[in-house]
Protein backbone atom coordinates (compact mmCIF):
# COMPACT_ATOMS: atom_id res chain seq x y z
CA UNK A 1 0.00 0.00 0.00
CA UNK A 2 1.78 3.21 -0.86
CA UNK A 3 1.64 5.69 2.34
CA UNK A 4 -1.73 8.07 2.82
CA UNK A 5 -0.02 11.28 1.84
CA UNK A 6 0.59 9.91 -2.07
CA UNK A 7 -3.76 8.98 -1.81
CA UNK A 8 -4.61 12.52 -0.57
CA UNK A 9 -1.98 14.36 -2.69
CA UNK A 10 -4.59 15.21 -5.56
CA UNK A 11 -7.41 16.48 -3.74
CA UNK A 12 -7.68 19.73 -5.28
CA UNK A 13 -8.34 23.19 -3.73
CA UNK A 14 -5.91 24.91 -1.22
CA UNK A 15 -4.26 22.10 1.19
CA UNK A 16 -3.08 25.09 3.24
CA UNK A 17 -7.14 25.28 3.77
CA UNK A 18 -8.96 28.88 4.37
CA UNK A 19 -6.86 30.70 6.64
CA UNK A 20 -8.81 33.70 6.65
CA UNK A 21 -12.55 34.22 7.24
CA UNK A 22 -15.58 33.44 9.08
CA UNK A 23 -15.00 30.72 11.69
CA UNK A 24 -17.88 28.71 9.92
CA UNK A 25 -16.80 29.01 6.21
CA UNK A 26 -13.54 27.77 7.48
CA UNK A 27 -15.28 24.99 9.38
CA UNK A 28 -17.56 24.12 5.97
CA UNK A 29 -14.25 24.04 4.13
CA UNK A 30 -12.07 21.94 6.06
CA UNK A 31 -14.93 19.56 6.62
CA UNK A 32 -15.17 19.49 2.35
CA UNK A 33 -11.55 18.78 2.13
CA UNK A 34 -11.41 15.73 5.14
CA UNK A 35 -14.32 14.09 3.29
CA UNK A 36 -12.72 14.55 0.25
CA UNK A 37 -9.27 12.95 1.55
CA UNK A 38 -11.02 10.30 3.69
CA UNK A 39 -13.11 9.07 0.53
CA UNK A 40 -9.88 8.87 -1.44
CA UNK A 41 -8.18 6.95 1.12
CA UNK A 42 -10.50 4.22 1.08
CA UNK A 43 -12.12 5.65 4.91
CA UNK A 44 -15.84 6.19 6.28
CA UNK A 45 -16.46 9.82 5.89
CA UNK A 46 -18.72 11.15 8.91
CA UNK A 47 -20.64 13.94 8.67
CA UNK A 48 -19.23 17.22 10.75
CA UNK A 49 -21.43 19.53 12.74
CA UNK A 50 -21.05 22.52 15.31
CA UNK A 51 -21.62 22.13 18.76
CA UNK A 52 -21.34 19.17 20.22
CA UNK A 53 -24.68 18.42 22.01
CA UNK A 54 -22.87 17.71 25.06
CA UNK A 55 -22.21 21.00 27.31
CA UNK A 56 -18.54 21.66 28.50
CA UNK A 57 -16.71 19.25 25.60
CA UNK A 58 -14.81 20.29 22.60
CA UNK A 59 -15.84 17.37 20.54
CA UNK A 60 -18.00 14.41 20.52
CA UNK A 61 -18.34 11.35 17.80
CA UNK A 62 -21.77 9.65 17.57
CA UNK A 63 -22.79 6.18 15.32
CA UNK A 64 -25.50 5.78 13.93
CA UNK A 65 -26.49 2.37 11.72
CA UNK A 66 -26.14 5.06 8.45
CA UNK A 67 -23.17 6.61 9.05
CA UNK A 68 -21.09 9.02 12.05
CA UNK A 69 -21.02 12.62 12.99
CA UNK A 70 -18.36 14.49 13.96
CA UNK A 71 -19.38 17.88 16.17
CA UNK A 72 -16.78 20.32 17.17
CA UNK A 73 -16.87 23.77 18.73
CA UNK A 74 -15.62 26.49 16.91
CA UNK A 75 -16.45 29.23 18.80
CA UNK A 76 -13.57 30.76 20.66
CA UNK A 77 -11.34 28.58 19.75
CA UNK A 78 -8.01 28.68 17.66
CA UNK A 79 -8.78 27.25 14.10
CA UNK A 80 -6.12 24.91 14.07
CA UNK A 81 -7.43 23.03 17.11
CA UNK A 82 -10.71 22.80 15.31
CA UNK A 83 -9.56 21.25 12.55
CA UNK A 84 -7.12 19.00 14.64
CA UNK A 85 -10.90 17.74 16.37
CA UNK A 86 -12.18 16.99 12.97
CA UNK A 87 -9.34 14.75 12.22
CA UNK A 88 -9.14 12.99 15.12
CA UNK A 89 -12.76 12.62 14.67
CA UNK A 90 -12.22 11.06 11.61
CA UNK A 91 -9.91 8.39 13.17
CA UNK A 92 -12.20 7.83 15.50
CA UNK A 93 -14.96 7.20 13.41
CA UNK A 94 -12.71 4.41 11.12
CA UNK A 95 -11.76 2.85 14.49
CA UNK A 96 -7.93 2.99 13.78
CA UNK A 97 -4.87 2.59 16.01
CA UNK A 98 -1.16 2.12 16.16
CA UNK A 99 0.58 2.91 13.18
CA UNK A 100 -2.48 3.43 10.37
CA UNK A 101 -3.60 5.60 12.97
CA UNK A 102 -0.15 7.63 12.95
CA UNK A 103 -0.05 7.42 8.96
CA UNK A 104 -3.53 8.85 8.25
CA UNK A 105 -3.22 11.72 11.01
CA UNK A 106 -0.60 12.88 9.26
CA UNK A 107 -1.94 12.69 5.90
CA UNK A 108 -5.44 14.15 6.95
CA UNK A 109 -3.41 16.62 8.50
CA UNK A 110 -1.85 17.58 5.44
CA UNK A 111 -4.76 17.49 3.46
CA UNK A 112 -6.37 20.55 5.31
CA UNK A 113 -3.26 22.41 5.83
CA UNK A 114 -2.58 21.62 9.60
CA UNK A 115 1.09 22.00 10.56
CA UNK A 116 1.90 17.89 11.54
CA UNK A 117 5.97 16.29 11.83
CA UNK A 118 4.59 13.03 11.51
CA UNK A 119 3.28 13.78 8.01
CA UNK A 120 6.64 15.52 6.94
CA UNK A 121 8.31 12.35 8.33
CA UNK A 122 6.05 10.15 6.71
CA UNK A 123 6.69 11.67 3.46
CA UNK A 124 10.79 11.53 3.93
CA UNK A 125 10.33 7.74 4.45
CA UNK A 126 8.23 7.28 1.27
CA UNK A 127 10.68 9.31 -0.80
CA UNK A 128 13.47 7.47 0.61
CA UNK A 129 12.30 4.00 0.16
Amino acid sequence: MSHPGAMLGSMGGDPKGPRKGPPTLRFAETARQLGAAAQAAGLLVPAFRCPPRVPGVCRTVRRYPGGSVVSVVIKGREFDDVATDMVEGVLVVNRLEGEAEGRFRGALSEAVGLPCEHARMAERQTRAA
